[in-house]
């Protein structure tokens, strides 16, 4: 599938635009130092050559010290730089200056619906890098999120393909247009986090194309993506890092990928094959990509030439950027104000407003009003927690001090913490694993309850954290922890002002809180300025403008994956442990090939709202849903033309109003319905949007457009695209629910 943007972006300044197709084929930027690359490699030695394919430290591969050619540095974590740590162990440096700034994580940035906040957040975390000499971030991470309940949900950005794949072309090009490559990851179809390291996915090649590679797709074409990471898992019996069919005819043959393949940490499983169909470097050990290499090549199983060009696809990314001196990396403190005006961006327009019955937003601050604030998620961090990537957070403003920095003496906040979230010690305790969705602590309910009823409001600020949603193990339940739920019904029996704010990378169950909760907000892991965010929504300085990336069900039962019977698969024993977690424990993972490894993928392309639309399920909260403190009239839907060929491009306009009282975001969906097609498909799929700002009572004339060509199918009995010539219904609206404007055209 091809891409392309078709309205201008500016970007940071620049002005942007990407063609994929035609005449317009983009060359790579990695290609440039091509001459230069065969000469160097010409004068290599072969253990030169393979010492370049494998780990030297925990994120570091070999360059080539005899010619001056640097070592690659790579920076763990797609939402902040990692600190910095020993050079073969997972213990900290204990730096002073290796501070970052934590960046909203990716579901956050998936609500901004914004390729333009995609791109600074990229250029901030480039810089940050370049502060501490990196070359490569590992990141975006973009596969996408097929269950509710997926440990890494709050790292990815979206259930559907389009929408993750703006955001990953942005991402892309801001931090490689600001000198580091990046690592896309994790390629591909790594939807679970469940027995990740031995789960074979078995999926339509469809659905596979239209669905799950997208993303990857784009930052490839479009973004020039210099770095792609191999999954844990398996595809249709072969392990990701030696996928023939992914990583040598999809991502080079046909995608024309030039940069390097690495494994994910512990993910290579062979020597012979991962070298044969496309793994350019083992991380972070020599385990297959060392000695044993060496000995398979001296045998003539794997020929010089692929080593070759192996090496010239990590010497393309080497030479495509400039090296930090070590004596110039860490020499200051990694965050800037610069980086944390980013992340306060991003947070405040992710923030995706559920309801506001009665108007209970924004705050009235009138008559001094007394605010109980209650919920451990109002003091606790979510820099760090879990299994996996974290940042050492300069500083990360909760949201009661939010709250306190922007009210001062205008409101009287009083706190209670309400429940005991899941910890650390109960995450590790593998053996007998606790389940974080507990009874509510009876002295804290009670608590809690008498603080609510002295306040004028309630502000209840809970949700997950980031020991219950890790990387490494999946959620059993969507229910809202440590007794959240029997917590909510006990303050609203006092006290029936309740403004319910939700911490969370992924969706929850809501039904209790919704049916308790006047009005209802998502804040997500946003970041070292999430609370200061959070307060300038709650009181009004910003409109909410955040929409969902993903559908909240009303229940998890209702999703595709669990009303089909697909996930879990039958779960293994929690000792057998997780890839990633035995690898830092240096513990040997079990390796058991049988049913429970393989998952299924049968309901094809009904992913997330996709499924609920065309199953006719109604959701909780639908996908792309998201309020506003003003009101939007959208008028006038009209096409440029009536009828469509392969090659043209579909433009919609109309008109769009900001009826409220005050400026505001608003971002413009346009979806699909194919009327009378014979090859079945989704009863609505996203093509195009836009995030517009309106003043109050500006009128804007709105332009939407998107190429024919994405509304082909991959045909599996001929291997290839196809489109099919019927008429279309262009939906245009506010969330995929919520459609304002139709209009009929035929392709």
């Amino acid at each position: 599938m091809k891409f392309r943007v078709f309205l201008p972006i500016l970007f940071a300044g620049m002005f942007l635009m990407s063609c994929i197709g035609g005449n317009n084929e983009r060359v790579s930027k990695l290609v440039a130092n091509d001459a230069r690359i065969d000469e160097i490699i010409a004068g290599m030695t072969l253990e030169e050559k393979v010492a370049m394919l494998h780990g030297k430290y925990m994120f570091t591969s070999e360059g080539v010290p005899r010619l001056g050619i640097p070592d690659m540095v790579y920076a763990d974590g797609p939402f902040g730089i990692r600190e910095e740590m020993e050079a073969h162990s997972w213990n900290s440096l204990g730096l002073s200056n290796d501070s970052s700034t934590f960046f909203p994580t990716g579901s956050a940035l998936a609500a901004t619906w914004s390729e333009e906040l995609a791109y600074a957040y990229g250029t901030g975390m480039a810089r940050e890098a370049r502060l501490r000499g990196k070359d490569m971030i590992l990141g975006p991470a973009i596969n996408i999120q097929r269950i509710p309940t997926g440990g890494r949900t709050y790292e990815y950005f979206s259930e559907d393909p389009w929408l993750s794949a703006r955001l990953s072309v942005g991402y892309t090009l801001g931090v490689q247009d600001n000198g580091v490559a990046v690592c896309l990851k994790h390629f591909a179809l790594n939807n679970q986090e469940l027995n990740r390291g031995r789960v074979d996915v078995i999926v339509g090649q469809r659905a596979m194309r239209e669905i799950y590679l997208p993303p990857f797709e784009a930052a490839v074409k479009e973004g020039d993506a210099y770095g792609v990471m191999a999954a844990y898992n398996k595809v249709g019996g072969f392990w990701c890092s030696e996928n023939d069919l992914l990583q040598n005819v999809i991502l080079r043959d046909e995608w024309g990928f030039k940069g390097l393949i690495i494994s994910d940490w512990g993910g290579t499983h062979s020597t012979v094959n991962a070298a044969l169909y496309g793994l350019d470097v083992e991380m972070p050990g020599s385990r297959f990509f060392g000695q044993a290499l060496l000995d398979t090549i001296n045998a003539g199983a794997v020929p010089v030439e692929i080593i070759d060009k192996k090496v010239k696809n990590i010497l393309r990314v080497r030479l495509a950027i400039d090296p930090i001196p070590q004596e110039e990396a860490n020499a200051v403190m990694t965050a800037k104000p610069e980086q944390a005006a980013i992340a306060y961006d991003i947070a405040a327009k992710s923030i995706v407003l559920l309801k506001n019955e009665g108007a209970l937003l924004p705050l009235d601050l009138n008559n001094h009003p007394k605010i109980a604030v209650i919920g451990e998620n109002a003091v606790r961090t979510m820099a760090l927690g879990g299994v996996g990537a974290g940042v050492k957070a300069y500083n990360e403003i909760t949201p009661l001090a939010g709250l306190q920095s922007r009210l001062g003496d205008k409101a009287d906040l009083v706190y209670a913490q309400g429940y005991r979230g899941y910890t650390k010690q109960e995450r590790e305790n593998w053996a007998n694993r606790p389940s974080p969705y507990r009874d509510a602590d009876t002295e804290l309910l009670n608590e809690a309850v008498n603080v609510a009823k002295d306040a004028d409001i309630v502000l209840f600020i809970g949700g997950d954290n980031r020991e219950v949603q890790t990387e490494g193990s999946d959620r059993s339940a969507i229910t809202l922890p440590s007794g959240q739920d029997q917590l909510i019904e006990a303050i609203s029996a006092v006290n029936n002002k309740i403004v319910s704010v939700f911490v969370t990378g992924g969706p929850l169950d809501l039904r209790v809180a919704e049916r308790c909760s006047p009005a209802m907000l998502i804040s997500w892991f946003n970041g070292s300025e999430a609370g200061h965010a959070l307060a300038d929504v709650l009181l009004g300085k910003v409109s909410p403008s955040g929409k969902l990336p993903f559908t909240f069900p009303v229940k998890l039962e209702d999703s595709p994956a669990y009303a089909l019977g697909t996930y879990p698969q039958d779960p293994p024993p929690f000792n057998r442990g997780d890839v990633f977690v035995d690898l830092v424990q240096n513990r040997a993972s079990a390796a058991v090939d049988d049913e429970r490894n393989r998952a299924y993928y049968s309901e094809e392309l009904l992913v997330g709202y996709r499924w609920f639309d065309t199953r006719d399920v109604a959701p909780l909260y639908p996908f792309g849903h998201g309020l506003s403190y003003s009101d939007f009239e959208y008028a006038g839907l009209d096409a440029s033309k009536e009828k469509y060929k392969p090659g043209d491009d579909v433009s919609v306009t109309f008109e769009i109003k900001n009826n409220g009282s005050t400026e505001a975001d608003e971002v413009v969906q346009l979806y699909v319905n194919r009327i009378g097609a014979t090859v079945e498909w989704p009863a609505k799929e996203l093509k195009a949007f836009q995030r517009l700002t309106l003043k109050a009572g500006e009128s804007r004339k709105v332009t939407l457009a998107f190429p024919v060509s994405l509304l082909r199918y991959w045909d599996e009995a001929t291997n290839g695209w196809s489109l099919e010539s019927t008429d279309i219904d262009i939906l245009v609206g506010s969330s995929s629910r919520d459609i304002r404007l139709t209009k009929r055209i035929k392709i």
